[in-house]
């Protein structure tokens, strides 16, 4: 089902091109979106709101040992990311809310490396290959960590990769807050690793190991970024602080 939120229905081109990219990434995974709901001239003095194409769904689990979470689970497994690194920082939160440029370019986007990204996870999860696995969207990777590390309050301690996938090397705010898209973070047991690594090694989606699992803060290259806890407490009071200075 999906929901689509636009401004003024004149502006007929972002409408076009939001269904038409529905259309085709529907084709590619062969998934179909059977109805939903259209609203158009959601605007105000200020102007329209951004268009918001969202699509929801929900999927049928046949086993449920297959089931998969997000969370960290054990100290020692080591961290993974799939997918390419981009120098890109093109509409993430960070451009936005920290620099303040609220105008920029999309983030990178592949269709056939999404789905290449897919079905590789799905197999590791039926191979039983993955202890863990989160995608990485809104706040880039470091929001990505945060959020595996937030339900058990595990730390983690990772390295931040030098090069871009391009080989050109890796600006350290598009690796940590950057939010290209064909990204998901996984965790592997120590006696996952080595078939892991096997399964991984012949497809084209990049394997690149970040660091493990572990303690109780959040470090990065060697640097205390401080305590999950802390983190947590922040993170899950957010509205409401919002709120509350909105009312002040």
């Amino acid at each position: 089902m999906f929901r689509i939120l636009f401004g003024c229905p004149e502006v007929y081109f972002q409408f076009k091109e939001a269904i038409l990219g529905m259309g085709e990434a529907c084709r590619k995974f062969d998934t179909p979106v059977t109805g939903g709901n259209v609203s158009f001239y959601n605007q105000n003095p200020d102007g329209p709101v951004n268009p918001t194409p969202t699509i929801g769904m929900v999927g049928l689990l046949d086993d449920i040992s297959e089931k998969m979470t997000l969370d960290f689970k054990e100290a020692g497994d080591e961290i993974y990311l799939l997918g390419s690194l981009q120098n890109d920082l093109g509409c993430s939160v960070y451009l936005h809310e920290i620099v303040g440029e609220t105008h920029s370019p999309a983030p990178h986007f592949d269709l056939d490396e999404e789905l290449a990204l897919h079905q590789l996870v799905r197999s590791l999860i039926k191979s039983k290959l993955i202890s863990s696995a989160h995608d990485c969207s809104e706040g880039g990777l470091f929001v990505t960590l945060m959020e595996k590390a937030f339900p058990r309050e595990m730390g983690f301690e990772v390295s931040s990769p030098e090069r871009a996938s391009d080989g050109k090397p890796l600006r350290l705010d598009a690796c940590w807050f950057g939010e290209s898209q064909g990204r998901v973070v996984v965790t592997v047991t120590p006696q996952q690793k080595a078939a892991f690594l096997q399964h991984t090694a012949t497809g084209s989606t990049p394997v690149i190991l970040l660091g493990t699992v572990g303690g109780g803060i959040a470090k990065i290259d060697g640097q205390s970024w401080g305590e999950i806890k802390s983190w947590k407490s922040k993170y899950d009071s957010a509205i409401e602080s919002t709120m509350l200075k909105g009312n002040s």
